[in-house]
């Protein structure tokens, strides 16, 4: 996501096409992101961010801010749209329960965001907005329709079921299948662990059921997640597939909160990509070198990642031996040693 998205989603009210919210009024803000603030815009803004990084940089910016949605009667809502058409039409769903009848409901996002697939959308549903396009992406606006129920019961996502047995939601990673890299890394966890081990960016912790079920004498796995609706899955996940296992669950920014414990194990499918921005090698890196420090001496990680990432020079300096256990088409497994 651009920060010109914050931008385009503040255009209608600086160029006067909408009103100003004024002095008292209450403004809810899903999928928030820090950016600059609008001379005027006098209204109490409840933002709602569930990744760890961009909900930091709210805080620092001193935005009330929550990673869970709550609360009714909202006078407005505004809105940002993300890469997935299902969390879009979410926040679209939330915004229509929370905020009151006639009240304004404004989404922002750029054409790779679908923003233009959420206007048909709306318009599908009996929803007319008016827009305007700026800074590289569109704003559109509306006023909450008094019956909703319709819309609601399309719009609002439900939890998939994977193989079966967990859940999770759309908007989360791989949230409608096992990701092959991650299946790939649980056929090379071990069978005979009976440490304290790490999940490093979980998910909605399907490594982490793997690595019980393989070794049933795991006495912990703390679960490290940047997705705070992903980590609520993982609980309910490990809870019904795992249920006397000591789990902890930790919404983490492991690029800049390291964990405080030391580990034997940590496995970790680590993201390659920050919210919103291309693919890149640095995310994966500040990973390892978290793992590196939250190993004990002669600890172990296991990780997998795409074929074409470098990661094994920052493994070469931060561990006392490293090595690749195997690689398909796809994805290579590494290992390292503390």
């Amino acid at each position: 996501m651009s920060r010109d998205a914050v931008k385009t989603l503040f255009h209608p009210f600086a160029a006067e096409m909408l009103d100003m919210p004024k002095e008292g009024e209450r403004i809810l803000f899903l999928g928030a992101e820090a950016g600059p603030r609008l001379d005027g815009f006098d209204a109490e803004i409840i933002a709602v961010q569930h990744l760890r990084p961009l909900y930091r940089a709210l805080q620092a910016q001193g935005a009330q801010v929550t990673p869970d949605v709550s609360g009714e009667d909202y006078d407005a809502a505004l809105l940002l749209c993300g890469k997935h058409r299902g969390e879009n039409e979410n926040r679209v769903a939330e915004a229509l329960s929370r905020v009151k009848a006639g009240g304004l409901i404004v989404a922002a996002g750029s054409k790779e965001d679908g923003i233009v697939t959420l206007r048909k959308t709306l318009a599908k549903l009996g929803i007319e907005a008016d827009s305007t396009p700026k800074y590289h992406g569109v704003a559109l606006w509306f006023k909450r329709p008094d019956d909703v129920s319709s819309a609601l019961s399309k719009l609002a996502q439900k939890p998939v079921t994977v193989e079966g047995r967990f859940t999770a939601l759309p908007g989360m990673f791989s949230h409608d299948r096992v990701d092959d890299g991650s299946e790939l890394l649980a056929s090379r966890l071990p069978t005979d662990f009976d440490g304290n081990a790490a999940d490093f960016g979980a998910g909605w912790g399907y490594l982490s059921v793997m690595l019980a079920e393989k070794s049933p004498r795991t006495a912990r796995i703390d679960l490290f997640e940047a997705d705070w609706n992903a980590l609520e899955f993982a609980k309910t996940n490990l809870l019904e597939n795992n249920p006397r296992l000591t789990a902890r669950f930790f919404w983490q920014d492991l690029a800049n909160e390291p964990p405080k414990e030391k580990y034997d194990l940590i496995i970790m499918n680590p993201p390659f990509h920050a919210a919103g921005q291309a693919a890149e090698p640095a995310l994966g890196q500040a990973f390892i070198k978290a793992a590196a420090s939250a190993l004990r001496s002669g600890g172990k990680l296991l990780m997998v990642a795409n074929r074409g990432m470098p990661y094994e020079p920052v493994l070469a300096t931060e561990f006392r031996s490293s090595a690749e256990v195997c690689r398909n088409a796809r994805f290579k497994i590494l290992s390292a040693q503390k």
